[in-house]
C-alpha cells in the first residue's frame, strides 16, 4: 500500500523581503499597475487609433509692460461717475474699452483691470468732471495717444503718459488734491431776484474781497465732522488740512458772470467741498454770520447747506513728494507741457456744460430758494438736506461703508438680544407650568 507522501509546500515569499531586495523595481511595478488603465485608454480614438497631440494654433505675443501714469480729462455730465459700475456708463469703462481696442491691454485686463494694476487718483461721482485726473497701470512702453483718443468720445481726452516707478500708485502717492468750483457771481448778492438782474450782474471788488476773507477761514487743520455724514467731533478722520481756498478768476460766458473757486487740501470727505461752498455763500449773503462757522468746527452739531455739485471739478492732483524723490530717474508729474491742452479742454467741454446747466436748468437759482428756508439747528426739519444728491468725489467712502456695517451689526445684536429675552421668558413660563402640574398631581 502506497503511502501518500505529503507534497512539499513552498512557504510564501515575504513581501517585505522582496520590496527590500528590489525596492526600485517593486515601486515601479506598483506605479505601473496603478496607472495601466489610464495608459490603455489614453490617446485612443473610437477605432483604437492614437490621437496626435494638437499644436497651438496661435502663439501669444508677449509685450513688455511697465507701470505708467496717464493724465486725462473728462466731462462727467452724461456719466455715472469715474469708477467702473456694471450696467451704467462710466469713465473707466470707456477708457479701458479704448485701450483694449487699441491692443494696449489684454482681454483679461479689460475684464478685470486689477490684472493691469489699474488705480485712479480720485473717484468722481455722477456728473462730476475732471481736468487733470491721473490713473496708473501697466502699459507698453511705446504708446500712441492719438490712436487711443480716436476710440474715445470727445468728452474724454488723454493728454500724456509717463513712465513711473514699479511701485507707483496714483492714489496713495498723491499728497494733495485741488478742486475747482464754478458758480455764477449773482449768488453773492441777495437783492437780485429776476433772471435779467442776475444775468447782467458783475461782482464788485468789495464783494470779491469779502468772499476771499470768508474762504480763508477754512485754511489750516480743523474738524469737518459737520461737513460730511456720520462723523462726530472726536473722530480723528474728521480732521482735514486745507492749504488754500480762494477765488482764482472771474469770467463771462453767455452774458453771465462766473467765478472759479480753488481749494487745495490733503484729502476730502463726502460732500465736504459742497458744504464748504454752501456755508460760505450763506455767510456772504447775510443768511448767517461767522459765528455759525465757529460752531461748525466745534463740538456742537450744525446742519450745513449743501451747494449743487454741477460746478465741482477735479482740477489737479499733486505728487510733490514723489517728484522730489525721483526727480533724477523719472519725469516729473507736474504736467507743465500739457497745460495748454488742459486749458483748451476745460474751455471747450467742462465750462460750457456748467454754464448750460446754470442758464437752462437754473441750478443755483433753485438752490438759493431752499437756502432762504434753511435752519442750522439739528432739531428742525431742513428742506432739501436729505443728502440724496449726487455724491462728489470722496477719499473716505470706505469709512462710511464701515459705519453702515457697524450700524447693521448693532441692529442685529439688538434683535438677537430681544430674541434671547423672549426665549428665556418662554422657558421660564414653561418651567412654572410644569411645576404647577407636578404639585397638582401630588395633591
Amino acid at each position: 500500500m502506497d503511502v501518500a507522501t505529503p507534497e512539499k509546500i513552498d512557504s510564501p515569499k515575504d513581501e517585505s523581503d522582496e520590496i527590500i531586495r528590489s525596492k526600485n523595481q517593486t515601486r515601479f511595478k506598483k506605479r505601473h499597475m496603478k496607472r495601466q488603465w489610464e495608459e490603455l485608454t489614453a490617446n485612443k480614438k473610437d477605432d483604437g487609433e492614437s490621437e496626435e497631440k494638437k499644436l497651438c494654433e496661435k502663439t501669444a505675443e508677449r509685450i513688455k509692460r511697465k507701470k505708467m501714469a496717464m493724465l486725462l480729462g473728462y466731462c462727467g455730465v452724461d456719466y455715472y461717475g469715474m469708477q467702473r459700475n456694471p450696467g451704467v456708463r462710466t469713465i473707466e469703462e470707456d477708457l479701458l474699452k479704448a485701450l483694449y481696442e487699441t491692443k494696449y491691454i489684454t482681454e483679461d485686463d479689460y475684464k478685470n483691470q486689477q490684472n493691469a494694476h489699474f488705480q485712479r487718483s480720485s473717484r468722481t461721482d455722477k456728473g462730476v468732471s475732471a481736468a487733470r485726473q491721473v490713473v496708473s497701470m501697466k502699459l507698453p512702453l511705446e504708446i500712441n495717444i492719438d490712436d487711443i483718443n480716436k476710440k474715445l468720445p470727445e468728452c474724454i481726452r488723454i493728454f500724456a503718459v509717463k513712465r513711473v516707478t514699479n511701485k507707483f500708485n496714483s492714489k496713495s502717492k498723491c499728497n494733495a488734491r485741488t478742486y475747482s468750483f464754478t458758480l455764477p457771481t449773482y449768488v453773492f448778492e441777495p437783492s437780485l431776484v429776476t433772471i435779467e438782474e442776475r444775468k447782467f450782474y458783475r461782482i464788485p471788488a468789495e464783494t470779491l474781497d469779502k468772499v476771499n476773507n470768508v474762504l480763508s477761514i477754512y485754511k489750516g487743520t480743523k474738524s469737518y465732522h459737520n461737513f460730511t455724514e456720520r462723523k462726530h467731533f472726536q473722530d480723528p478722520s474728521a480732521l482735514r488740512y486745507m492749504m488754500s481756498f480762494s477765488v482764482e478768476k472771474v469770467f463771462v460766458h453767455s452774458d453771465m458772470e462766473f467765478a472759479v473757486l480753488l481749494v487745495k487740501g490733503q484729502s476730502f470727505m463726502l460732500h465736504q467741498i459742497r458744504k464748504m461752498v454752501g456755508l460760505m455763500i450763506a455767510v456772504v449773503r447775510g443768511h448767517t454770520d461767522s459765528s455759525t462757522m465757529e460752531r461748525a468746527f466745534g463740538k456742537e452739531k450744525v446742519i450745513i447747506p449743501t451747494a449743487p455739485g454741477l460746478g465741482l471739478v477735479l482740477d489737479m492732483v499733486h505728487y510733490d513728494r514723489y517728484d522730489a524723490r525721483y526727480k533724477i530717474s523719472h519725469d516729473s508729474l507736474t504736467w507743465e507741457a500739457e497745460e495748454e491742452a488742459v486749458q483748451k479742454f476745460k474751455h471747450d467741454f467742462i465750462y460750457p456744460n456748467i454754464v448750460k446747466g446754470e442758464i437752462e436748468d437754473n441750478s443755483m437759482g433753485n438752490w438759493l430758494e431752499k437756502l432762504n428756508l434753511h435752519s442750522y439747528d439739528p432739531s428742525d426739519d431742513v428742506p432739501g438736506e436729505k443728502e440724496t444728491e449726487n455724491r462728489e468725489l470722496d477719499d473716505d467712502d470706505d469709512e462710511d461703508c464701515d459705519d453702515k456695517e457697524t450700524n447693521e451689526t448693532k441692529e442685529q445684536d439688538v434683535i438677537s438680544k430681544s430674541v434671547e429675552n423672549v426665549t428665556s421668558n418662554v422657558a421660564s413660563n414653561v418651567e412654572s407650568e410644569e411645576k404647577s402640574v407636578e404639585s397638582k398631581e401630588v395633591v
